[in-house]
This record gives C-alpha cells, sequence and structure tokens, in this order.
C-alpha cells in the first residue's frame, strides 16, 4: 500500500528531461523557460485530456551527473553540474507545480558514491530521484563504447537510501526511475524490492518508430515491470525511422501494463 502523499498510481507524471547545459540532450536545453513550460503545459492537458480519469503531475528531469567521453581528473567519465543548476529546475518545476527528478548517469563512479552527495535535494519532497544504467559501466569501458549495467544490490541500496530520507524527514514517498532499454541494464530485475517509501517505475528509454517501440516494450519492460511502468518520447530521435511520429497517447495508453510515467526528450 502507497504511504500518504504517495504520487503513483493516483497521477501520471508527464515529465521533461535534458540538461540546461545541452541542447542536444532533450528539451530542457533547446528553448528558454518560458517556451520549455508553455510546451510542458501543453503536454499536461493533452493527456489530461487522452486519459481524463487520471490527473497529470508534471515534472523536470534534470540530468544532474552527465556521463562523459573523457575521464575527467577523477579517471570516473562523469561530470556533476553545479548546485546553482539543480536550484533552476526546482525552480522550474515550482512555476508549473510539478517536481523534480535528478538523473545521474555515474559513468565509472558509482550510484553510492554519487547518490549522497545530493542529500540536500533528497530532503525536500519535491525532489526524487532516476538511474540511467546505459551509463553505469561497472568497469573500465568508457560510457558510450557499451552499454552499462545497474544490478539489483545496487538499485536496492538506493531504495534503501531513499527510504530512510522519507522516514526521517516524514516525507511522502519518493519515486526512482530506472531507464531501461535492453536486458543487460537491469541483469536481475526479478531482486528489486520496492518499499513502502520508495515506488519504482522502470522506464522504456529506446527511439524509433512506432512499431520498434512497442517491441522494446514489450520485451524489456512489460515482462518485469518490478511496480509501475514509463514511456519515453523523443520529440527528435523517434523521427527518424519510418513512419516518422511519436506514439499517439491513445498508443501508449494501449500498452499494458499502461504505462503512469511518461518522460519527453
Amino acid at each position: 500500500e502507497p504511504l500518504p502523499g504517495a504520487i503513483l498510481p493516483f497521477k501520471r507524471i508527464v515529465a521533461y528531461y535534458a540538461n540546461f547545459y545541452s541542447t542536444q540532450m532533450g528539451i530542457l536545453g533547446e528553448f528558454e523557460k518560458n517556451i520549455v513550460l508553455d510546451k510542458l503545459r501543453a503536454e499536461v492537458a493533452a493527456w489530461e485530456a487522452a486519459d481524463p480519469t487520471t490527473p497529470v503531475m508534471p515534472a523536470i528531469e534534470y540530468i544532474d551527473i552527465t556521463a562523459q567521453g573523457s575521464p575527467g581528473r577523477d579517471g570516473k567519465y562523469r561530470l556533476r553540474m553545479p548546485d546553482t543548476q539543480v536550484d533552476k529546475a526546482i525552480e522550474y518545476a515550482r512555476e508549473i507545480d510539478g517536481i523534480v527528478i535528478l538523473d545521474i548517469q555515474v559513468g565509472l563512479s558509482s550510484v553510492q558514491d554519487e547518490v549522497p552527495l545530493l542529500d540536500k535535494y533528497w530532503a525536500m519532497p519535491q525532489v526524487h530521484l532516476a538511474i540511467d544504467p546505459e551509463f553505469d559501466m561497472q568497469g573500465t569501458d568508457a560510457p558510450g563504447d557499451v552499454i552499462g549495467t545497474t544490478d539489483a544490490a545496487t538499485i536496492n541500496w538506493a531504495i534503501d537510501y531513499l527510504s530512510k530520507f522519507v522516514r526521517e524527514h516524514n516525507l511522502p514517498p519518493k519515486i526512482l526511475l530506472l531507464h531501461r532499454f535492453t536486458q543487460k541494464m537491469l541483469p536481475d530485475v526479478e531482486l528489486i524490492v520496492p518499499t513502502p517509501e520508495v515506488q519504482v517505475v522502470v522506464q522504456m528509454d529506446g527511439w524509433g518508430s512506432p512499431a520498434r517501440k512497442k517491441n522494446t516494450y514489450y520485451h524489456t519492460v512489460a515482462p518485469e515491470p518490478v511496480q509501475f511502468t514509463g514511456v519515453k518520447l523523443f520529440y527528435k530521435n523517434d523521427l527518424k525511422e519510418e513512419p516518422p511520429r511519436l506514439l499517439t497517447k491513445q498508443e501508449v495508453l494501449d500498452l499494458k501494463p499502461t504505462p503512469i510515467f511518461i518522460q519527453y526528450q
């Protein structure tokens, strides 16, 4: 049973994703604030019209730790964003009465090393966590050379860490978002254990034609949902294959299990 204040499954989350420094990583970095927020408001309204039974919670998913192609000074192949950028994401979310999801791409660092550095943000009721296994390298390969992996032991560590924050600070449940488009990214997903304090979402993160996206969803998310499921829609990359269009909202709603988390990049 979800604890009081839980967002899921009572609301569908519709998130805009990216990094403010990059025009290539997604919509947050492509436009100025007013345009981004107006576009997000329009998507929220469209989703509420598509499924009037489920209210929508807007979200800003900000990539706070970005994987890098070069090792950097400490050889970890990741770059931490300054707090001013996280504060900017929090301000965006405040203006639309939404939540913030801090996305971490740990490179050759680790979830255990990076998550505690953001403690002041986990103490905030509106801030949640996303882990991107694609860039969790677990070895010596540079991000982008191979697809990374995050095992259940690491994910359960993050769940327990956030659960403690919820209990100690009397917070509503946190959301933990896990990106996935291959089996290897979450190799032992059956061992992931949600808690009353942390709600787990496995999101299909692949791009391509509607047929490809449905196929990836049914191969990598639907059989092993853990708890809740999500889908990422790419404003640009989903147009690279025929037919060049995004999944319609009805097509997303027709997926089983029905995604409760929708992310736009």
